[in-house]
C-alpha cells in the first residue's frame, strides 16, 4: 500500500517540506503486449474451441498443471492451473485457469503467446546470474533465494531470462537476467504498498486479547491458537536486519516480539500480531481458507522496521518504503510502516494529514496478507492492469475483513470504504466509494496510462473497488452517470465471495480489467445460479466503471 507520492512537512515550518516522490505526468500511450491472446470465452462454440485448444496443449506440454484441486466454494467442482512452457522453461505470465465439473470443462480463462521462437539453452548458469542480481541491487541474498529460467515476453521479442527477487532498504525488485550475456533486461518493484493469551495495547490505545507463547520467564509474538505459526518480529529499528531477513537469511529467537508479563504494550507489534490472526480467522471462516497458501503456511509480521527518530536523517528512499507504507514481501512475510513522529505530515489530494504506525489499521493488514494469498493463487502480476487488480483485490478484502470484525460507520475502528483511515488521518488513503477526491479513477476512461507506479498499480486499483463497492451498496459513479442497485449491505457476503472465487480460483495472472470483468460475472453464475441479482449487480457495476 505504498504512498506513490506526498510531501512530509514539519508541522512548525512548512518551508521545510522534504519532496519524497514527485507526481508523474500523465500519459496517453497504450500498453502493448507482442502476440498476446486473452482467454475470454463469450459463447458455448468458443468455450468447446479453448477446451479442445488447451487439452492440445497440455498433452503436448505446452500448458502444464501448476495446482489442481477441490474447489472449496463449490461441491465437486475442480479447478486447474496451468502454465504455459516452450522448450521446457515457463513463459512468464502466460497461464490459464480451467473449471471443471466432472471432467466437463465450465469455463477457462487465461492468456498465452502462441507463436514462439526462443533458444532455451542458457550460457549464463544460475550462479552467474545471481551474482549479477546482487551486484545490481548490492543486496546480499539468502541460500533461499535461488533464480528461476524463464522466457520472458517483451515487446521486441522473447527472451530468455533467469528470474530473481531481491529486498534494499528502498524496494523489493524482480529482477531478470539474460541467460545469454548477462545483461539485465528488465526489472519492477514487487513491493506492495499497506499458546497463551494475553493482553495488549493497540496502537489506537484500544485494549484486545493477544494469542502468544509462554517461552521461559516471558512471552513470545508467537500464535499457536491458530493453525498455522503466527509470529511477529520485532526489528527494534534495525533497517539492515530487517532488509536481511527480507533477503532470506534465518529468523533468530532475538528477533521475535516478546514481553515478561504478558501485558503487551508496544501498539505496532500488538495490532500486527493481533490483525494477523482476525485475517486468517476472517479467511477461514467466510471461505474456508486455511491462511495465504490454503496450506497454513508461516505468516510472518515485521514490526519497528526503522525508528521514527531516524526520519530526517534517512534517505527519502527509506522514507517512501519505511516509514510511509507498508508491504508484502513474499513467502508470507509483511512489513509495517512506523509512520512520521509527532510535528510531521503529508499532504495529499484531501488535505494534510497525520500517520500513525501502519499495523494500527485492520484493513492495513489485511491488505497485505491478501496480497499473499494473490502470490498463492491468481498471482497476479505486479505492472499495468493486473498490477492494479492485485492492488484493488487487496483494498477489497481488507475492506471485507473491516466489515468481519468492526461495525459500520465513520468513526475510528469503525469498517467503511476507506483505506487506512485510522492511521492516515483524516481521511485515509483511497476510497473506494469516491475514488476522485483522492486523485484517483472512478471510471475505465480515466484510467493513468504512464509508466509511474508500475503502471498505475494503486491509482487504477480504484477502478476495480469502485465496481465492488457499488455491486454491494449500489449507487451512480459520477463519471458514466449509470445507476447500480447492488445487493445491499446486508448481502455484502454474496458479493465478497464472488470477487474471491473470480480473483482466486478463475483469474490468470496477467488479467485485464475486461478478464477481471469476465471471471466475477462467471462466479456470480457459479455460486449462485437461482440468483439473478448477483451476477446483475457484479455486470452492472462493472458497466457502470466503464469496464465491458
Amino acid at each position: 500500500m505504498r504512498l506513490p507520492s506526498s510531501l512530509v512537512f514539519r508541522a512548525v515550518c512548512a518551508a521545510a517540506a522534504a519532496l519524497l516522490f514527485s507526481a508523474a505526468p500523465r500519459s496517453a500511450a497504450a500498453q502493448s503486449r507482442r502476440d498476446l491472446v486473452t482467454i475470454t470465452p463469450a459463447s458455448r462454440n468458443d468455450l468447446r474451441t479453448w477446451d479442445a485448444r488447451t487439452e492440445r496443449m497440455l498433452r503436448d506440454g505446452a500448458l502444464r498443471i501448476r495446482t489442481r484441486g477441490e474447489d472449496a466454494m463449490i461441491r465437486g467442482r475442480i479447478i486447474e492451473r496451468a502454465d504455459q512452457f516452450y522448450g521446457g522453461v515457463r513463459v512468464f505470465g502466460a497461464d490459464v485457469t480451467r473449471q471443471l465439473d466432472g471432467g466437463v470443462l465450465l469455463s477457462v480463462f487465461g492468456t498465452i503467446y502462441p507463436e514462439l521462437a526462443v533458444d532455451t539453452a542458457a550460457k549464463i548458469d544460475a550462479d552467474r546470474a545471481r551474482a549479477i542480481v546482487e551486484e545490481r541491487s548490492g543486496a546480499e541474498l539468502g541460500p533461499s533465494r535461488q533464480p528461476e529460467l524463464v522466457i520472458l515476453p517483451r515487446d521486441q521479442g522473447f527472451v530468455l531470462a533467469w528470474r530473481l527477487r531481491a529486498a534494499t532498504d528502498s524496494d523489493i525488485r524482480q529482477y531478470f537476467v539474460d541467460a545469454q550475456d548477462g545483461t539485465i533486461v528488465f526489472d519492477y518493484s514487487e513491493l506492495k504498498t499497506q499458546a497463551a493469551v494475553g493482553r495488549a495495547q493497540g496502537v489506537l490505545g484500544d485494549t484486545k486479547k493477544i494469542s502468544v507463547t509462554k517461552a521461559g520467564s516471558g512471552y513470545n509474538a508467537q500464535d499457536r491458537l491458530r493453525p498455522p505459526a503466527i509470529r511477529t518480529l520485532d526489528m527494534k529499528g534495525s533497517l539492515s536486519r530487517t532488509i536481511s531477513i527480507l533477503n532470506g537469511f534465518p529468523v533468530a529467537a532475538a528477533d521475535v516480539a516478546s514481553d515478561d508479563d504478558n501485558n503487551w504494550t508496544d501498539g505496532t507489534v500488538d495490532d500486527a500480531h493481533v490483525y494477523q490472526g482476525w485475517t486468517y480467522d476472517y479467511y477461514f471462516k467466510r471461505f474456508n481458507r486455511r491462511g495465504l497458501d490454503n496450506r497454513d503456511i508461516e505468516i510472518t509480521g515485521l514490526a519497528n522496521p526503522v525508528r521514527r527518530s531516524d526520519l530526517q536523517t534517512s534517505p527519502d528512499s527509506v522514507v517512501g518504503t519505511f516509514f510511509l507504507n507498508a508491504f508484502y514481501a513474499g513467502d508470507g512475510y509483511m512489513v509495517y510502516g512506523v509512520g512520521l513522529p509527532a510535528g510531521f505530515f503529508t499532504r495529499l489530494p484531501i488535505g494534510i494529514q497525520t500517520w500513525d504506525f501502519l499495523s494500527g489499521a485492520l484493513d492495513v493488514v489485511a491488505h497485505e496478507l491478501t496480497h499473499g494469498v494473490t502470490e498463492f493463487t491468481s498471482n497476479l502480476i505486479y505492472l499495468n492492469e493486473s498490477g492494479a487488480l492485485n492492488e484493488a483485490f487487496s483494498d477489497m478484502m481488507g475492506t471485507s475483513v473491516e466489515f468481519f470484525f468492526q461495525r459500520p460507520g465513520t468513526g475510528s475502528m469503525q469498517a467503511d470504504y476507506l483505506i487506512a483511515e485510522d492511521v492516515i488521518r483524516p481521511g485515509g488513503l483511497r476510497s473506494m466509494a469516491n475514488p476522485t477526491p483522492y486523485g484517483d479513477p472512478d471510471h475505465y476512461s480515466k484510467r493513468f496510462l504512464g509508466a509511474a507506479d508500475n503502471g498505475g498499480v494503486h491509482t487504477n486499483s480504484t477502478i476495480a473497488s469502485h465496481a465492488f463497492y457499488l455491486a454491494i451498496e449500489g449507487g451512480t459513479n459520477a463519471t458514466s452517470g449509470l445507476s447500480v442497485p447492488g445487493v445491499g449491505a446486508a448481502n455484502r457476503e454474496q458479493i465478497e465471495k464472488v470477487f474471491y472465487r473470480g480473483f482466486t480460483e478463475l483469474m490468470p495472472a496477467n488479467a485485464t480489467f475486461a478478464v477481471a470483468r469476465a471471471v466475477t460475472i462467471q462466479a456470480a453464475r457459479d455460486l449462485y445460479p437461482s440468483n439473478g441479482n448477483v451476477e446483475r449487480a457484479v455486470t452492472e457495476a462493472w458497466t457502470a466503471v466503464g469496464v465491458n
